[in-house]
């Protein structure tokens, strides 16, 4: 069997070099644009294998994700391929939407032609929106405060359309956000752990009170594994964590763990507030009944998770030769992307 997937990113990285690892009898095609945030580094264990093979190549470009599907004979995809840095989506919303939307539009419709047997389209939690207090299931509406989040929900409805028409047999799924190693530095987890391992402090957006739910890399890799495994073509699943620390908390932990104080004064001196995106919403809580139905659960602890990924970045920070850029508060707002809309 063949599989195809983006995989030079954080959860597609690991879940490449779990199936390349654990399936030696399937080919595990990664096919990736090498983009600013993607870093060759973090296949490297993998990349001699027999049963692995990458491409480059964009999503957007229709007759080139045609031609792959007729020479590979591609039986599963699992689609990661997107923009996905909120703050970057405010000031570049059209290439959100031409990458998200129009490349996700390609890459279904190429793989319906080609009869793929399963079609997972990755996408967030935050198509949601904010909420402070109701607990969002796969059926809630979609209200995306963000363009990321508004590009990801539109995409969603172009693949669920595949289903609804075709009876193709996709799969989505929403995620809370993932933390580990191989990140590009400009997540929040990633980008705190650099600047105050660098002996610079965490730049807080606004209040700081908003909350996030963290998942471990590889807790998200068995989550994957079991939608592969065991998810119903046509269904949602909700990918997430009852696990959730405020911005300031999360800063107060790293600067515990990394600067070694509990001083609050101390911990104070190393956090900088700065203003906030145009919107930022307050939490995004998430039922996962339906994954926990299928069996997978989370298991890493956040105490164990992140002591790992401090000690990976203090090695690897420079995998990425752009990695200082990722640090900003906000992102450098230069066009990152030529639009060859055809």
């Amino acid at each position: 069997k063949s599989h195809l997937w983006r995989a030079y990113g954080l959860i597609a990285s690991h879940v490449v070099v779990s199936l390349v690892r654990n399936y030696p009898n399937y080919l595990i095609i990664n096919l990736d644009k090498l983009d600013y945030c993607a870093s060759l580094k973090n296949l490297e264990t993998v990349s001699e294998k027999e049963n692995y093979k990458f491409i480059q190549g964009d999503i957007c470009e229709p007759h080139f994700i045609k031609q792959l599907f007729e020479t590979e004979k591609i039986d599963i995809v699992l689609h990661f391929a997107a923009q996905t840095h909120v703050d970057l989506s405010f000031w570049h919303a059209l290439e959100f939407t031409y990458v998200n939307v129009y490349g996700t539009n390609v890459l279904v419709a190429a793989a319906h032609e080609a009869n793929v047997e399963k079609f997972v389209y990755v996408s967030t939690d935050e198509v949601y929106g904010g909420s402070t207090d109701q607990e969002f299931d796969e059926s809630s509406p979609k209200c995306p405060t963000n363009p990321y989040a508004s590009s990801k929900a539109a995409a969603e409805c172009f693949v669920q359309s595949y289903w609804e028409r075709y009876q193709f047999p996709v799969v989505i799924t929403r995620s809370s956000n993932v933390y580990g190693p191989h990140q590009y530095p400009e997540k929040v987890i990633p980008k705190f752990i650099s600047l105050l391992q660098q002996n610079r402090k965490c730049c807080i957006h606004g209040s700081g009170l908003q909350r996030r739910n963290f998942l471990y890399a590889t807790d998200v890799v068995e989550a994957f594994l079991t939608v592969l495994k065991e998810g119903k073509p046509g269904e949602i699943y909700n990918i997430g964590t009852n696990f959730e620390m405020s911005i300031i908390q999360l800063a107060k932990e790293l600067i515990h763990l990394i600067k070694k104080t509990s001083s609050e004064s101390e911990m104070e001196h190393w956090m900088d507030y700065v203003k906030d995106r145009p919107t930022n919403d307050l939490r995004y809580p998430m039922s996962s009944e339906k994954m926990h139905n299928l069996g997978w659960r989370p298991k890493v602890p956040w105490k164990e998770g992140i002591k790992k990924t401090i000690e990976w970045y203090k090695e690897n920070f420079h995998n990425w030769k752009n990695a200082e850029k990722a640090l900003e508060p906000f992102p450098v707002t230069e066009p990152f992307a030529q639009l060859n809309v055809p």
